[in-house]
């Protein structure tokens, strides 16, 4: 089954695609990089309107859903923008109130749920002593840049969510290989809260089907430009007097890559729809695009590498900023083989 795009879904899809290309081209990209600036990007979401799409209209969003949230995940893989921010605010939706939702949607704060980005996202509740939050939780998504952290405390079985201003925690950034995303260690010290309603069941699973459906549209456009600079390069190299493109190998490499990218479409933006759509099977659906889309991209990035052959190893060429991106979300909100058991645990009703 080939997934189809809407006529309007395929115009957004290109606006943003051209927005993005215009202000964000490689060379603002390394230079947001370089001096590890991961707010300039969000802040431009903001002020040109791109934020608010997927969030509800009346909340004060754009309007669309998470299937609108999926294409603008794509387009930012395709460009390999510093999209933290971004993606832990559209995963800790769920979590809000009609007034927070609203003030997130229009940018005024990002909220964040302080849960750990190497793993499939789990509430582990923090200790509270005496009205005080004290621990830490490592690798959170976009904390740099929230303005408020969703944190887990409670008992098992009732966690609830505390708000904590994100002044009142120490961020400390991690050192990734994939500079265009960022993960910090979040610590809390006897810090003050607001606590909210218990952590509803069906809001947690939203959480980890977003988590699941942004981060494999997100390989699904890296796999995409991986492959167009694959094919560009294969026409431009030549050896023994031929363009490498002219190889049989190479064609075939790049075969396999297009059918990688065709298979991904399809499967990131079917389980987009099914979440949205909330049909029966929506969260197994997730899980197998998470699965699949992100281990196979990361085989495509390796593919594509080996056609650049040396002068993809390089700092100077473009290939290494969707390379290491493509690496990254394989295990972004946990690894393949995580996600993998829990298509197992849905298939076999365990």
């Amino acid at each position: 089954m080939h997934w189809e795009l809407s006529d309007e879904q395929e115009l957004f899809s290109k606006s943003l695609r051209e927005w993005t290309a215009a202000k964000f081209g490689t060379e603002s990209i390394r230079s947001l990089q370089k001096t590890g600036d991961t707010a300039t990007f969000g802040t431009s979401l903001v002020e040109e309107g791109w934020w608010g799409v997927g969030y509800p209209e009346d909340h004060d969003g754009q309007g669309g859903g998470i299937l609108e949230l999926a294409l603008a995940s794509r387009e930012y893989g395709r460009s390999a923008v510093p999209n933290s921010s971004w993606l832990a605010a559209a995963v800790a939706s769920p979590l809000l109130t009609d007034a927070e939702l609203s003030r997130q949607a229009t940018g005024q704060s990002v909220h964040v749920a302080a849960i750990r980005a190497d793993r499939v996202p789990t509430f582990t509740a923090l200790d509270v002593d005496d009205g005080k939050i004290t621990g830490s939780v490592p690798h959170v998504l976009g904390a740099s840049d929230a303005d408020v952290f969703l944190v887990p405390v409670g008992e098992p079985g009732s966690v609830g969510l505390a708000r904590i201003d994100a002044a009142d925690a120490e961020v400390t950034s991690d050192a990734l290989l994939d500079r265009s995303r960022s993960t910090s260690t979040v610590t809390f010290t006897s810090a003050a809260f607001v606590e909210s309603e218990v952590l509803e069941t069906d809001s947690a699973q939203r959480v980890i089907d977003l988590a699941a459906v942004l981060t494999a549209a997100d390989a699904l456009g890296s796999a995409e430009r991986l492959l167009e600079l694959a094919v560009d390069y294969s026409k431009q190299r030549k050896q023994f007097g031929q363009f490498i493109g002219a190889f049989q190998a190479v064609k075939h490499a790049a075969a396999q890559m297009l059918v990688t990218v065709e298979a991904s479409f399809s499967i990131a933006l079917y389980a987009a729809a099914a979440v949205e759509d909330g049909i029966a099977d929506a969260s197994t659906a997730a899980a197998i695009a998470k699965a699949q889309v992100t281990n196979a991209v990361a085989a495509l990035a390796d593919s594509s590498l080996t056609v650049h052959g040396a002068i993809g190893y390089t700092w100077e060429h473009d290939l290494h900023l969707f390379y290491k991106r493509a690496k990254l979300n394989r295990t972004l909100f946990g690894t393949p083989a995580a996600w993998n058991e829990r298509v197992a645990s849905a298939l076999l009703g365990s």
